[in-house]
């Protein structure tokens, strides 16, 4: 007979085997959740990981594009000449760059013109593991409004003297100075007082010295389109750049276009030289052109007592020298008859350059193994000084301006060309670029009155004084309208005071206004007056259409490289 322990025995087994069986099941459960858990931030986890090398890796890919991009670029800025880098098949339009985490490959080739201004293309690979990423880019040859050596004048055979920019001057151009990599380290802009730099300004120096002194701590805040350092040299000091681009410039100009002066007058200190006189007329542009005129050159017996030095050829710019300036010149009596002078259509020197099948916008070339005088003292001449048409004018020598020269067609309020008006000049030089002294022709101290040998005759420049024919001046304002290039010395004036010595015939007063209205790119800067004194007062303006690659050519020389509007793409390869 079952007793009452006994029952209760009994319960208790009962419920303690139920117990075990429900703490079993949630083990059971407990362990399935936490594997089904783990499981899942392992599969997290994994994920996460997977994420991140990829996303290194593609970053790692595009830095790599990016590197090889920057290489090319870099090479281009070193070469004297890009369109003949890509002609001649130079080593180094193509490489390969290796990095721990990645690789890239890159080209660089010819892509299109925009108007006459060459188009490159760099196309840059970049792979780490199995992610690639591209770069694509347009580059275009950067350009400025006025681009200097240095900020200095030659002063003697081996000094030069700081221009600086001084108080109450408003410079409306983009600036570019080289770096001089001088020593002690100064810098290599020079400022009195607060001049306005409403553009961008780009410096080759640093900005620190290499003590970490800021060199522009006290003049920073003067330039209000901002200042850029570090920047790739213009190669307008370079010698054999410069020659490489004159080489192509003459290979690409028609024949009857290419021009060899032998001026053989028996005169004082004689150079051979070719006159352009450009005018309009019936709506046409057209240039008169007199070959082998000859100049008669000045000069002080002393350099201590000119302004008018050249940089020495072969030197590097290291050292500069006396030059024959301009007094007044001749042409053979019989030019006419010879064909020694004549009227072009400048249409008819219109040429394009051209990459494989691909062709610039045509545009006119003139190429002068010698000098130029660029200006007509002939009233007759219809729409005299006037520039209708693309013409580019290139002269292994000196380009001696000797009257305003101006562009047809339509000009805004403050007298600039408009951005549609298509008429525009450029003038290249070896040598230098200077506006003549019209009082030459009757100093004492040069002739009295020029000198007219047996079979040539006297070519007046400028304006007539109204007494005899070699009495001249030139306008007050003086225009110039062009982009100047001069890689033998500086944009200036010649014969202006120094001392005693030398000093300009001005129209008003003790100085006249040069107007420049166009781009300067100079290798040293010149002297164009002294405040007060002498020579010229300046007004500089900026044709903004030469930053569009308008002139014909391909005379441009900055070092730097810079994306196409719209010319850059990166993406992720398909295949």
């Amino acid at each position: 007979m079952e007793t009452q322990n006994s029952k209760r025995a009994s319960v208790s087994l009962k419920i303690q085997g139920h117990q075990n069986g429900s703490a079993l099941f949630l083990v059971v459960l407990s362990l399935f959740v936490l594997s089904a858990l783990g499981v899942g931030m392992l599969t997290v986890g994994y994920g996460a990981r997977l994420k991140a090398i990829r996303l290194k890796n593609e970053a790692a890919a595009m830095l790599a594009a990016d590197a090889g991009y920057e290489q090319a670029i870099f090479w281009m800025s070193q070469q004297q000449d890009m369109l003949s880098a890509l002609q001649d098949g130079l080593p180094g339009t193509s490489g390969t760059l290796n990095f721990p985490d990645g690789d890239c490959n890159y080209q660089i080739g010819f892509f299109a013109f925009l108007g006459a201004r060459p188009v490159y293309r760099v196309t840059s690979s970049g792979q780490s593991g199995i992610f690639r990423r591209t770069v694509d880019v347009q580059v275009l040859q950067a350009m400025s409004g006025w681009d200097m050596g240095m900020c200095r004048v030659a002063s003697g055979v081996n000094g030069t003297y700081p221009v600086n920019f001084a108080d109450g001057e408003i410079i409306d151009l983009p600036l570019h100075i080289n770096n001089m990599n001088d020593n002690p380290d100064n810098r290599d802009i020079y400022i009195i007082g607060s001049p306005q730099f409403l553009q961008s300004a780009a410096m080759g120096e640093p900005r620190y010295t290499a003590q970490e002194s800021d060199k522009y701590s006290g003049v920073i805040d003067l330039f209000d389109g901002g200042i850029y350092f570090d920047q790739p040299d213009s190669k307008i000091t370079d010698e054999a750049s410069v020659q490489t681009k004159v080489d192509r410039f003459r290979d690409s100009t028609k024949a009857q276009f290419r021009l060899t002066p032998s001026g053989t007058a028996p005169i004082t200190n004689p150079n051979s030289a070719v006159q352009l006189e450009f005018f309009v007329e019936g709506g046409v542009g057209k240039v008169r052109i007199t070959n082998n005129c000859t100049v008669r050159g000045f000069q002080q017996n002393n350099v201590n007592r000119t302004w008018d030095l050249r940089i020495q050829s072969g030197s590097g710019g290291t050292r500069y020298e006396r030059y024959n300036i301009y007094a007044y010149h001749l042409m053979p009596a019989d030019a006419d008859a010879t064909g020694e002078r004549s009227v072009q259509i400048i249409d008819q020197s219109y040429v394009t350059q051209s990459i494989g099948s691909v062709e610039s916008e045509p545009g006119g070339q003139i190429y002068v193994d010698g000098n130029v005088i660029i200006g007509s003292g002939d009233s007759a001449l219809p729409g005299q000084d006037k520039i209708k048409g693309k013409m580019t004018v290139v002269a292994t020598g000196n380009i001696w301006v000797a009257d305003s020269i101006v562009a047809d067609g339509a000009h805004d309020a403050g007298g600039k060309p408009t951005m549609d008006n298509p008429n525009v000049l450029g003038l290249v030089a070896q040598g230098i670029i200077k506006v003549v002294d019209p009082g030459m022709s009757d100093y004492s101290y040069v002739d009295d009155t020029p000198v007219e040998p047996a079979g040539f005759e006297y070519v007046p420049i400028g304006l007539d004084d109204g007494g005899l024919e070699h009495e001249r001046h030139l306008p007050d304002p003086m225009v110039v309208e062009a982009a100047l290039t001069l890689g033998g010395g500086g944009w200036g004036a010649e014969n202006v005071r120094r001392g005693s010595y030398g000093g300009r015939k001005e129209t008003t007063g003790n100085q006249d206004q040069l107007v420049v209205r166009g781009t300067i790119t100079e290798a040293i800067r010149g002297v164009v007056g002294l405040i007060g004194n002498d020579g010229y007062l300046k007004a500089y303006y900026l044709d903004e259409r030469l930053l569009e690659g308008v002139l014909p050519g391909d005379m441009w020389l900055r070092g730097k490289y810079i994306p196409a509007p719209a010319g850059w793409r990166d993406y992720r390869p398909t295949n």
